[in-house]
Parts: structure tokens; sequence; C-alpha cells
């Protein structure tokens, strides 16, 4: 009987895991964000990027550390300081992104008008709607204290922007400017063109265009009290 019973133990078959050791292994296994998607190791420096927008967009410019962002991307805290050298780094490369964003979004506007007006027109109207469906992104992008205009991306991606400006101007006054070289009235007409736009969009960001909107006209719109502005200094920005 002895025999039979070691015999039977030995035959017995392999018991499955317990539940205690398959909820250890679950414990020691790494962690995946439900939201994140997954990544080849060469697209970490961009998903950062997206993870950076995503907390400044959602906790403003305070809110945006490097841990925050290594947090939203569901990665090590050390992956954003090795891949952009520290916060300035990073807002510079994001800042970057939105002016590369700005821009495209103002050539679309300009190749879809027809007159150089019209151009004009929905060239700022495209700057204000950038501001409004990006607000801390377009805040970060003119926070120059906060950004390294030295590096390369940022650089071209501003240069860039600052070039369409000069394009749009220079169409409004019929000739050619050079952005390397500048008249003092085309100086002024492009800080008058820029002041009149970023000008009313961080009024409009901030809240306080309310007060002249509900004394304006039933029914006044944003973009209408935009178009008259624009109206009115169209004179202003052309050549005497």
């Amino acid at each position: 009987m002895a025999r039979l019973s070691k015999e039977n133990k030995a035959t017995r078959p392999t018991r499955a895991p317990t539940r205690r050791v398959a909820r250890a292994a679950d414990r020691s296994a790494p962690r995946r964000r439900t939201n994140d998607t997954p990544y080849h190791h060469g697209d970490l420096h961009e998903a950062l990027l997206k993870a950076a927008e995503r907390v400044l967009e959602r906790d403003g410019l305070a809110g945006l550390t490097l841990r925050a962002v290594a947090r939203e991307a569901g990665v090590s805290h050390a992956a954003p300081t090795h891949h952009f050298g520290d916060l300035t780094g990073l807002l510079s490369e994001l800042a970057a992104i939105g002016f590369r964003q700005f821009g495209q979004a103002m050539a679309a506007a300009d190749a879809s008008a027809a007159t150089t007006p019209e151009k004009g027109v929905a060239s700022a109207k495209a700057y204000v709607a950038y501001a409004q469906a990006h607000p801390g992104m377009y805040g970060l992008m003119f926070r120059s204290e906060r950004l390294d205009h030295e590096r390369p991306s940022l650089h071209e991606a501003s240069e860039a922007s600052f070039a369409g400006l000069t394009r749009g101007v220079g169409a409004s006054r019929h000739e050619q400017i050079s952005k390397e070289s500048l008249s003092l009235d085309q100086a002024a007409a492009i800080a008058s063109a820029w002041s009149l736009v970023h000008g009313f969009t961080m009024l409009l960001l901030d809240g306080r265009l309310k007060t002249i909107l509900d004394r304006s006209p039933e029914g006044t719109s944003v973009e209408a009290l935009l178009t008259a502005m624009l109206r009115l200094s169209a004179g202003r920005l052309a050549r005497p």
C-alpha cells in the first residue's frame, strides 16, 4: 500500500499555479497606461513631444515638467532628459512644432482665398483660430524667456512663420519685402499687422473682449469683430 501511494503521488498531474502566484506575477510585470499606444524605440522622441503637448493643453505651462511628460508617456523619468537635455530643450522643441502647425494653418488659409484682401482676412482668421484651438501651445510660442531660440528646429520654424507674415504684408502693399532688410515703413507695416492680430488674440484668450462684444450690435461674433478691425486697418497697412 505504501508503494502504491508513492506511485500515485509520482504520477499525479502537476497543479496549475495558484492565484497567489499569478497575482505576484502580475505585480512584477511592467504596467502600461491604458491609453498608451505601443511605440518602437525609435518613436520615443515623437511620443514624448505628443505627451508634452497633451500635458501643456490640459495642465498649462506651470504643469509641464519633465516628470509630468514622462508620466503621461508611460516611460521612465529619465527619458525626457535623455532626449531633450532639460526642460528648456523640451519646451523649445515643442514650440517649434507649434510654429510649424501655425504656419501651415495660415498658408492653407491664404491658398483658399482668391484676392489679396481676402487672403489677408483669411490668414488673420486662421491665426486666431489656431490660438483658440491650441491656447497652451500658442502661449508657449511667445514665451521667449522659456525658450532657446538658438535651437535649430525652433529658429527655423519661427523664421518661417515670420517670413509668412512678411509675405502677407508685402502682398497687401504690392511689393516684395525682404525679411532680412526692412525699410522703416515696411517694419511699421509688419509690426502694425502683427500687433493688431496678436493683440486681438490675447484679449480673446484672456476673456477681455466680452465687454466689447456685449455692447456691440446683437449677434456680433468674434469673427465679425475681427473682420471689421481688419477692414479699418487696411488703409493704414497700404503704402502711402
